[in-house]
């Protein structure tokens, strides 16, 4: 599987691509950070950040994209611009027809370093581990949207077979019923 991690941002926008499965290792694919001046206009800005994740899925072409669950902060503006840089990734996938998963900060920590407390240099020194890497991918924001691949692989494939038995098990419990009707 090959996620593209998204950790939204309009200044910073990390991205990260992995390839893994659960149970297997884990390959860094490519890792980085769509960027857009500070001193431009917002429609202008997320246009950036649109043209940005764009051009990571038609290069990268992942089968699922992972994007940080935007929080709340004590700064508004801060968080609306997150939340405006969320919705720009979440629309480019849907675009495609990919698969997006919402994976709040904490739960990326737990997966990661086992811990939901972790700091960012807790964070990206496990992706190095996890990945065999020197060091974590830089800027901090790229590392954090592997972290979020990484979470991805490990827990959405396992969130996808779940919803799959239930769906599997929903339509023998409907064919069961429509056999006792005849």
């Amino acid at each position: 599987m090959r996620v593209l991690g998204i950790d939204p941002g309009l200044t910073r926008c990390g991205v990260g691509v992995v390839d893994g499965s659960v149970g297997r290792p884990l390959t860094l694919v490519a890792a980085g950070a769509v960027r857009t001046p500070a001193d431009q206009e917002l429609p202008d800005r997320l246009l950036g950040v649109e043209r940005g994740v764009q051009e990571w899925l038609e290069e990268y072409r992942p089968d699922a994209v992972a994007v940080e669950r935007v929080f709340a902060q004590h700064n508004l503006s801060t968080v609306m611009g997150t939340a405006q840089a969320s919705a720009i990734a979440i629309a480019c996938a849907a675009r495609r027809g990919l698969p997006v998963a919402l994976h709040t900060p904490s739960e990326v920590k737990a997966a990661i370093t086992g811990s939901g407390r972790a700091d960012k240099a807790q964070v990206g020194t496990m992706v190095a581990r996890l990945l065999n890497l020197d060091g974590p991918p830089r800027p901090a924001d790229a590392a954090d949207a592997v972290a979020l691949a990484i979470c991805h692989i490990w827990r959405g494939g396992a969130q996808q077979r779940v919803a799959r038995a239930q769906q599997e098990f929903a339509r023998k419990v409907e064919l069961a019923r429509q056999a006792r009707g005849r």
